[in-house]
């Protein structure tokens, strides 16, 4: 998984943070579990991340430094959102396959 560096800053963030991994954690898992598309799941949660690196921006001096350099035009959370989804959510089942008659 290749992320961009507004994606991996935020990454690193959590995995230094464990007050707001453990959120993240639970944020993630409840966003999955309303939705019965996965795809669904990582664009709501693209979105979120996107505020939140918004957020961090105005008081964590990495996000403030890199907001400062450059800038906070809209960037793609989109590999952040499904790699979380890959490591904090357990994997849903196959449904069988119909047996052929």
């Amino acid at each position: 998984m290749s992320l961009n560096r507004s994606e991996q800053r935020v990454f690193d963030y959590l995995q230094g943070h464990a007050e707001e991994r453990h959120y993240w954690l639970g944020k993630v898992q409840t966003i999955a579990a309303d939705s019965a598309d996965p795809h669904a799941a990582a664009h709501r949660l693209e979105g979120e991340l996107w505020r939140y690196y918004q957020e961090r921006s105005a008081v964590v001096p990495v996000f403030k430094d890199a907001a400062r350099h450059e800038g906070l035009q809209r960037t793609s959370m989109k590999n952040l959102a499904e790699h979380l989804l890959r490591l904090w959510v357990a994997p849903r089942p196959k449904k069988p396959a119909a047996s052929a008659q």
